[in-house]
């Protein structure tokens, strides 16, 4: 008798995240947020206590983390890998019908700008990448991308003092964006920079609340005028394309 054949531990997480319901509570996650067994039953339209079932195994495999604060318990994307394979898959969905895909105008909104884990994402989060590397903010050191001292330089000017990266963590990479399909900004910068510009007024938007709708739309983030001034000096073009 021939012997089973070894399971690739990729055919079980594959497995976790094929399930419909799981797949929304992960895609609702993606954004960076928190969010309690209640607010993911309501996401993946099933009842709270089936929700608790997926969540436990979702845990269980690595996806997802867990927090308690007070008397709620909070689930989270375990890390930026999940993050990342999450997108990686989400390109090779849309492989062959990515203009299709983006064509409606709430894909738009969430193409122009959006948060990634915790990092800005989309036209705007490409754009930003592009100018800080055109620049000479960035360069390339021996665990990922640097800060140079001219990107220190500019990076004080717009106010924001970065944190270094915590063990575990990269400080900055590059990341291929899920609707561009070109890099943008990842690592604890990036996390920053979108803090930052949040904190300043400059973006709103993706906001935890539970919306009915699966479509991205409470990943998405807006440009406000004061945003529009602040960084136009740098970013004039892409600005002025905001739908």
């Amino acid at each position: 008798m021939n012997a089973r054949p070894h399971e690739p531990r990729l055919a079980r997480i594959a497995a976790m995240i094929a399930d419909p319901a799981r797949s929304r509570m992960l895609a609702y996650l993606l954004g960076g947020h928190y969010a309690t067994a209640g607010e993911l039953a309501q996401v993946a339209s099933i009842v709270p206590s089936t929700a608790s079932a997926h969540l436990a195994k979702l845990v269980d495999h690595g996806l997802l983390g867990c927090e308690q604060r007070g008397r709620h318990r909070y689930f989270r994307l375990a890390d930026a890998d999940v993050a990342h394979a999450l997108e990686a898959l989400a390109l090779i969905a849309e492989r062959d019908s990515h203009d299709r895909a983006w064509a409606s105008p709430e894909r738009q909104r969430l193409r122009y700008a959006r948060r990634c884990y915790g990092h800005l994402a989309g036209v705007l989060g490409v754009a930003l990448y592009d100018t800080m590397v055109r620049e000479g903010h960035l360069a390339q050191g021996t665990s990922g991308l640097q800060l140079t001292e001219q990107g220190s330089d500019w990076l004080a000017g717009l106010g924001c003092k970065p944190r270094e990266a915590s063990a575990g963590s990269r400080f900055a990479y590059a990341c291929v964006d899920w609707s561009e399909r070109r890099d943008h900004l990842a690592g604890t910068l990036g996390a920053d920079l979108l803090q930052h510009f949040l904190s300043r007024g400059w973006l709103s938007g993706g906001s935890r609340a539970v919306v009915a709708a699966h479509d991205g739309s409470r990943r998405c983030l807006r440009l406000t005028p004061r945003g529009r001034e602040a960084l136009s000096p740098w970013l004039g073009t892409v600005l002025a394309s905001q739908r």
